[in-house]
């Protein structure tokens, strides 16, 4: 006798279908074009299994991104932040990553789309922060937290302060389009932030630059 269909894998490969569908679709249409109507084409499925999961085209494209954002840091390797214990080069490790992950058209249209649609939708750029860009920034502090409790930074460095000069400027011109995104540029930005907030090497602990918290 012949086993059940095994609905659970089912329903994943629908949801599977639906999140690549919607990535697919917003890069080849462009979010204003975007419909839960075509998705479901796309994805094989009936309009009102996507309803079932999500209530809008927004929701679907930020579940998506997460798990792209998801794959593409499965892609590197890493298990979490990279700590060689070189602070400098962990962080321009992963703004290299963050720099080809905005060259990848896979991502760059949905990240465009979510941030303008989350102009206009409070509760949609709430999701976004909390789901997706919190929990990077997170990870940026607990290295940056490291590092201070090595002595690499000093006692009272704002950690959060300094995630945020690291990638906000790189943010800014993704969004803005007012420069190329090179490592070039990432590792400048890396060089131009620490040597503001931490000590040189061979100088004491009056030598040590202070972003402090406020």
């Amino acid at each position: 006798m012949s086993k059940p269909p095994d609905s659970s894998r089912r329903s994943e490969r629908s949801r599977r279908a639906i999140l690549d569908s919607a990535l697919a679709l917003v890069g080849e249409v462009g979010y204003n074009k975007l419909t839960i109507e075509a998705i479901a084409a796309r994805a094989g499925v009936g309009k009102q299994t996507i309803y079932r999961w999500w209530p809008s085209k927004a929701a679907v494209l930020l579940d998506a991104s997460l798990a792209l954002s998801g794959e593409a840091w499965t892609e590197t390797g890493w298990s979490g932040f990279p700590d060689t214990g070189d602070l400098a080069a962990d962080l321009k490790s992963v703004l290299r990553a963050t720099v080809d992950e905005f060259a990848d058209p896979r991502y760059e249209a949905p990240a465009r789309a979510l941030t303008a649609a989350g102009a206009t939708d409070p509760e949609l750029a709430a999701r976004f922060t909390e789901q997706l860009l919190e929990p990077q920034l997170a990870l940026y502090e607990a290295r940056l937290r490291t590092a201070r409790e090595a002595g690499q930074l000093a006692a009272d460095t704002d950690v959060r302060l300094v995630t945020e000069m690291l990638v906000g400027p790189l943010t800014y011109r993704w969004l803005m389009r007012t420069g190329p995104l090179t490592h070039a540029f990432t590792d400048a930005l890396v060089d131009s932030v620490l040597g503001g907030v931490a000590g040189a090497t061979a100088g004491g602990a009056d030598d040590v630059a202070k972003v402090t918290v406020r």
